[in-house]
């Protein structure tokens, strides 16, 4: 497929969403629809009707209510390693997107992107603490307690609306993309409701993100993503900064939720390239960056599948960290030693 198309295919939606155009418009019903079907799933699980499963440890949900990565990776991480610096000891869990794992599945380092999915793969290289992936989350959750009994909470990547697993804390990120026209799938983004943050522990903006006003007193935390060094793909020993790239012909590919986040980073660290941006969780083929110049700059989570390829230009890889105020971590400690499970 030709580059063009790509770049229209990952970005078509997000602009119909962006605004109460006609194709939004025509799709409302469709969304009236998808909303009355999501309340209706909330309403058996409150009245009991549908159970959820609850774990013998507190579980953390960090999700969101719209479609598309919002940063929700980046915070698990950063999370996981307060929450270790403080003397706990998490586990993550997640259903792995586009993964082929039927089953609970653990995740190392070593993993094959295809078989556990891109950003569980990310998480178990970064995170330092055991994760497994599943279709059914408290199952996988469930064989990370079985094969590490040594945890003792629970982080669960993207899970704020899969309501079979009992929670202990929500944690809902937005992006600087905000809710865009506030419309629920297919006319607009949103997975839940606007009113569903209003029963949320917490609201993480990420970057420039303004959270929308019925969070109703919900508490509010800053995340900023920090990161100016670079290393190589096939050698993560050789780094560099952004002053080795200048003056060079270097082109930026990014597969995620928003590639305009990152490729606004690069920006801001004064380089200057050629911005490639393909549908979040894309499945690359070398034939995807055959390009004319001397470096191709990424992100880690596109890196995990790039790693396979046989490329003809080097690839340096962004690490970034999150940065989070007030004390996240603390919050949810906080909130886990006074509150039963949900």
């Amino acid at each position: 497929m030709p580059r063009s198309r790509r770049n229209a295919d990952a970005g078509g939606l997000a602009a119909v969403w962006r605004q109460r155009g006609p194709l939004a418009c025509l799709l409302y019903p469709f969304s009236l629809l998808f909303l009355a079907l999501v309340a209706l799933r909330r309403a058996l699980y409150r009245s009991g009707l549908l159970q959820g499963e609850g774990l013998p440890v507190p579980v953390v949900i960090v999700g969101n209510i719209t479609v598309g990565g919002s940063g929700k990776t980046p915070l698990v991480i950063h999370l996981a390693s307060q929450l270790r610096a403080l003397g706990r000891h998490p586990g993550i869990v997640s259903r792995g997107y586009r993964s082929d794992a039927t089953q609970a599945m653990e995740v190392t380092a070593g993993s094959d992107p295809a078989a556990v999915g891109d950003e569980p793969l990310l998480l178990a290289r970064s995170a330092g603490c055991p994760v497994f992936v599943g279709r059914d989350r408290p199952a996988a959750a469930r064989a990370l307690l079985a094969a590490h009994p040594q945890c003792d909470v629970i982080l669960a990547d993207d899970g704020l609306q899969h309501y079979r697993l009992k929670r202990d804390v929500e944690i809902a990120v937005f992006d600087e993309r905000g809710i865009m026209n506030g419309w629920c799938l297919p006319a607009g983004p949103l997975r839940e409701p606007v009113a569903r943050l209003a029963e949320v522990d917490a609201v993480v903006q990420n970057g420039n993100a303004v959270s929308p006003a019925p969070t109703l007193g919900r508490p509010i935390f800053a995340m900023r993503l920090l990161g100016r060094h670079f290393h190589r793909l096939d050698d993560s020993r050789i780094t560099c900064g952004p002053a080795d790239l200048a003056g060079r012909k270097l082109h930026a590919v990014a597969g995620i939720g928003a590639p305009q986040r990152f490729f606004g980073h690069l920006h801001e660290m004064g380089l200057v390239f050629a911005g490639h941006s393909f549908a979040d969780h894309h499945d690359y083929c070398a034939g995807d960056l055959v390009f004319a110049g001397d470096a191709i700059l990424t992100t880690e989570k596109d890196a995990v599948k790039l790693s396979r390829l046989s490329l003809s230009l080097p690839v340096w890889v962004l690490p970034v960290t999150a940065d989070v105020s007030p004390d996240l971590a603390a919050f949810v400690l906080e909130k886990l030693n006074g509150h039963p499970s949900a």
